[in-house]
């Protein structure tokens, strides 16, 4: 307490029937509860999400601000999106792979203890993300995959099983099977324009020329198809509720028309989220198994930690990404522990959605690479 008010409640304390003195006794107590830093009261509750998903935010946000907590409030965000199907590529309904079907992949992160719990390659279970919390309450796993963590997920009480596929879905299935199954995410592999089954090239029969020519078109049209069509794709969200905890969490149906097994990066822990409540959280966008490899939302926050402010903490993870795979597409957005938040991308112009105390609804930030 600074000098001039110890001084003031000092004097307050010699006339104890004032209404001066029981307000000043009520801030003391208070900043004896809260470290001395009740300064940061104004900065929470905080949600921030990956695109304009601002219904989700809205949810997320209506629970932190009514107590929730960040773990709860980030289940709520993503759940909603999930519900909404958001944009085709959150929840079920979207995103067929090779055999039509649409699997979910989820996480959720908490801050404080750096608990994990997430599901991959999901099947017959339409909630992602209340699936990855029961992984995180009810389990010593950090992650379930495949038809297990569908049994497990209805072991511990969510609907299922149920057929993940729509109408949208299957016809983009059945357009695209009668394109030759063209593209996809194959390489190396005969044969090369048509559906499969594959199997690896023979180096005897095509020269290095061929591969090269083949697979930089195919990497193309997959860009286009997979990320520039449809521009957005995983939620990735960040909470700090009303007590400064945060936590992160993500949903998303993976790529379209990927090879059925395929996880992307949205239950990988430090690719498509990561959060510290020392520090702050991160979310990530895009394309997922380049990004995945760098982790990048482990080293926003690391960066954070050392000094960096979101802004540079977020172009240096992606700037990392971007001089190994110059063509991929992704974004990130960062906040740390004061509320201050920042995005960075490359290969499209990306979005983020925020919510803060200071607003009256959400605001959508454009990122241009």
């Amino acid at each position: 307490m600074a000098m001039p008010t110890r001084a003031l409640f000092q004097d307050s304390l010699r006339s104890k029937s004032t209404p001066l003195f029981k307000f000043m006794l009520f801030l003391f107590l208070l900043s004896m509860v809260l470290g001395h830093e009740t300064v940061e009261v104004e900065h929470y509750p905080l949600v921030v999400s990956t695109w304009p998903f601002v219904e989700a935010v809205r949810a997320a946000w209506k629970a932190a601000d009514g107590g929730s907590t960040a773990v709860d409030s980030v289940v709520e965000g993503c759940s909603t999106c999930e519900e909404l199907r958001c944009d085709g590529t959150v929840g079920p309904g979207g995103s067929p792979d090779e055999n039509g079907e649409t699997t979910i992949d989820a996480l959720v992160m908490d801050g404080a203890t750096m608990e994990v719990g997430a599901v991959g390659a999901m099947r017959y279970v339409k909630d992602g993300i209340k699936a990855a919390r029961l992984v995180m309450q009810h389990t010593e796993h950090t992650l379930l995959v495949g038809e297990k963590a569908s049994s497990f997920a209805i072991s511990m009480g969510l609907p299922g099983p149920t057929n993940l596929s729509s109408s949208e879905s299957i016809e983009k299935w059945a357009k695209w099977k009668a394109n030759n199954c063209q593209p996809n995410f194959w390489k190396n592999v005969l044969p090369e324009n048509s559906c499969g089954p594959y199997r690896p090239t023979s180096y005897l029969e095509h020269t290095d020329e061929t591969c090269l020519k083949t697979y930089p078109m195919q990497t193309t049209d997959l860009r286009f198809l997979d990320l520039g069509h449809r521009i957005h794709d995983t939620i990735s969200m960040a909470v700090i509720d009303r007590m400064g905890h945060i936590a992160v969490g993500t949903s998303t149906n993976g790529a379209t028309f990927k090879i059925p097994g395929r996880v992307g990066d949205g239950p990988i822990v430090g690719s498509s989220a990561y959060a510290n409540e020392e520090v702050g959280a991160c979310c990530a966008t895009g394309d997922g198994d380049i990004m995945m490899r760098f982790l990048p939302c482990y080293q926003v926050v690391e960066s954070m930690r050392l000094g960096m402010n979101p802004e540079l903490a977020a172009k240096d993870a992606i700037g990392r990404i971007a001089r190994k795979f110059p063509d991929f597409m992704g974004g990130i957005v960062a906040v740390n522990k004061k509320g201050e938040h920042a995005g960075a991308c490359h290969g499209w112009t990306f979005q983020y959605s925020v919510r803060s105390p200071g607003m009256k609804d959400v605001q959508v930030f454009t990122v241009l690479p």
